[in-house]
This record gives C-alpha cells, sequence and structure tokens, in this order.
C-alpha cells in the first residue's frame, strides 16, 4: 500500500512542477505581448510614420511639413 502513495505524490510532484513553467509561461507571454505590438510601425515608410505622427498630434504641422521636405531629399 505503501508503493501506491509514493507513485502518487511522484505525479502529483510532476503535475506541480508542469502547472508552475504553464504559469511562468503564460505569465512572460502576457508580458512580452504588449510590447511586441509596439514595433507594429516596422513596415511602415518613414513618410507613413511622421504622418501618423502629425496626426496624432506628437508634432506640429511647421515640424511635419519640415521634416516631410527632409524626407523626400
Amino acid at each position: 500500500m505503501n508503493d501506491w502513495h509514493g507513485v502518487g505524490h511522484r505525479g502529483g510532484m510532476w503535475f506541480w512542477w508542469i502547472l508552475g513553467i504553464a504559469i511562468i509561461g503564460v505569465l512572460a507571454w502576457a508580458v512580452v505581448k504588449p510590447l511586441s505590438r509596439a514595433d507594429g510601425d516596422k513596415g511602415s515608410t518613414p513618410e507613413q510614420l511622421l504622418k501618423r505622427r502629425y496626426a496624432q498630434g506628437h508634432i506640429d504641422k511647421e515640424d511635419y511639413e519640415k521634416r516631410l521636405q527632409d524626407l523626400r531629399e
């Protein structure tokens, strides 16, 4: 009877190790996923990025036109 108890205990130990690793993996994914969205502009051209910054109000019209002219030279 003690043999079955020992096997059950070892099996339970593996379950908790796997569960712990899975939880750590999910937490790591939850932290990394939002950071990868910040790099969503990788396929955009510099002019598109500049236009987006102007549309979002990060730069004013003067700055936008000057930078656009610089990009096109």
